[in-house]
């Protein structure tokens, strides 16, 4: 069966969804063990050098464009991924896919004032409908949040709203080369940049002394899935499909995480994050308009009209 580029990005977003759901609970379990900058260099250096046989005859790039992958590397790889493991050494890793569910509003609200976009008025009530679903999930953790935590929970949203900012950027600039040689100058040149973090905290802590097999899972999940698989999928859908389309598949971040955190880390799963999970896939009917609109279906819808979002 043929697939359109389309089509083929909503899958991409899909497996790109279930892979970073399980890498929150996977990551913090690997950081009781491991040091948060030690567990990021390593796992983007591996992924740097397992991309590198695939690029090695195309990593040429204009010197003009340069800077955008700079950019695109210091905020989508070092400040944002920087941000996201302070704050799973600080606050449960369920956290996170309830905070991030904020990502469809910013993405909405980014891709009006930047890429001049225009959200369907479904596409726009079923957001807000979710992001109900994600207070009535936020209000659980309350009742037992420390210090700790509350500054994890911050962490966890400057990682999204820088994360939101990649990705407009990333829209933005259309950048003409392969995908593969685009991963491979963010994570080389985002590995770089945490190159100093590192060397501190191996100096400080003897991170790379104390590895184990705990934190050897995490970097090579994060280096295999996390990073190569993950950002190649997600820059691939990036291209072919809206922002805020984008944001809509955040919403099964819950269910996924949930899966994976309550064998792993023991992390409890109450009625209320029951309730707003509901809540949330409610949003998602009331966005895709139909039942049969489930963001699986579209893999079998033949006739979408192919949006303008990227070369």
């Amino acid at each position: 069966m043929y697939l359109s580029k389309r089509k083929l990005a909503i899958l991409a977003i899909i497996v790109n969804t279930l892979i970073w759901s399980a890498a929150a609970p996977i990551f913090k379990w690997s950081l009781d063990a491991t040091p948060p900058f030690t567990l990021a260099f390593l796992r983007f250096a591996i992924a740097t050098l397992i991309m590198l046989p695939f690029v090695i005859h195309k990593l040429k790039i204009r010197p003009a464009d340069f800077y955008k992958l700079f950019i695109l590397a210091s905020i989508g790889i070092t400040i944002h991924i920087s941000f996201y493991y302070l704050g799973l050494t600080l606050a449960p890793s369920i956290n996170v896919p309830i905070i991030t569910s904020m990502t469809p509003l910013f993405l909405i609200i980014a891709g009006v004032l930047f890429l001049h976009e225009k959200p369907k008025r479904k596409v726009l009530i079923g957001t807000f409908v979710s992001l109900i679903g994600v207070l009535i999930i936020v209000v659980r953790p309350n009742e037992s949040t420390t210090a700790g935590s509350i500054l994890g929970n911050l962490y966890f949203v400057l990682a999204t709203l820088v994360f939101v900012w990649y990705t407009i950027l990333l829209k933005q600039y259309k950048l003409q080369y392969s995908y593969s040689t685009i991963i491979f100058w963010i994570f080389f040149i985002g590995t770089i940049a945490m190159l100093p973090m590192f060397l501190l905290e191996a100096h400080t802590t003897n991170s790379l002394a104390t590895l184990n097999l705990k934190g050897s899972i995490g970097i090579m999940y994060g280096a295999l899935f996390s990073s190569t698989f993950g950002y190649i999928l997600y820059n691939y859908a990036a291209k072919y499909i809206s922002a805020n389309e984008i944001g809509i598949f955040s919403y099964l971040e819950p269910i996924a995480t949930a899966l994976v955190a309550i064998p792993l880390l023991h992390e409890e799963i109450t009625f209320t994050y029951l309730l707003g999970g509901v809540v949330v896939f409610l949003g998602i009917f009331i966005a895709e308009a139909k039942l049969h609109y489930h963001p699986f279906h579209h893999l079998k819808r033949l006739n979408d009209p192919p949006l303008d979002s990227g070369p």
